[in-house]
């Protein structure tokens, strides 16, 4: 910590308290607007996503900086096995969740760890699941894609001062992308097509 102004897991206390108080008295100014796209490349499973701006409080945010992209692919052994022509390793998008996840849970621990004094000295979070791609490949129906995913861990090892095991449960569980993978969520799937020319019948 400086003389100044205390400091936490790289974060200015004073200045989080700060945006905390704001956030309870006006809720609308710090709601968040996230979204990402993904073009296919031609390659069965290839796509390359995109992520560029965001809203907050109402207001789009953008910038070239923020301008990730991501290939997105699969695993070469099994790309091979399915007969893909000169299959190649990509990062899958499940293994992108499984580490947005892992990272996540780190931002829900630390965030809350710093707002409350909590010190830690390492912190390192494993994700794990174990998957089955029947109903990918059609070889299961649609209404069993909720046994795709079984065994999903996920293993806090941590270090620090005075940790209380159940409050870093609690922080774990705070991590936005926990929500989203946890709790059930309605998707709204629209899908456009280009229209029917009308025949000269």
């Amino acid at each position: 910590m400086t003389d100044d102004q205390q400091t936490a897991h790289g974060i200015e206390l004073e200045t989080l308290d700060g945006f905390a108080a704001h956030a309870a008295e006006n809720p609308e100014a710090v709601q968040l607007g996230l979204g990402a796209s993904a073009t296919y490349q031609g390659t069965a499973a290839h796509s390359l996503a995109k992520i560029d701006s965001y809203e907050l409080g109402g207001e789009t945010i953008s910038r070239d900086t923020r301008e990730y992209t991501i290939p997105y692919g699969g695993w070469k052994e099994v790309l091979d096995a399915g007969g893909w022509i000169g299959a190649t390793d990509r990062l899958e998008p499940v293994e992108a969740a499984l580490s947005a996840l892992a990272a996540c849970i780190n931002v829900g621990i630390s965030i809350n760890a710093a707002a409350n004094d909590v010190n830690i000295e390492h912190l390192q979070t494993r994700v794990r699941t174990d998957f089955d791609p029947a109903v990918l490949f059609s070889l299961e129906e649609l209404k069993e894609a909720d046994s795709a995913f079984e065994n999903l861990t996920a293993e806090v090892e941590i270090d620090g001062e005075n940790l209380d095991q159940d409050l870093i449960d609690e922080w774990a569980r705070r991590a936005p992308v926990y929500s989203l993978v946890s709790l059930a969520q309605d998707i709204e799937m629209n899908v456009a097509t280009p229209p029917e020319v009308a025949s000269d019948d």
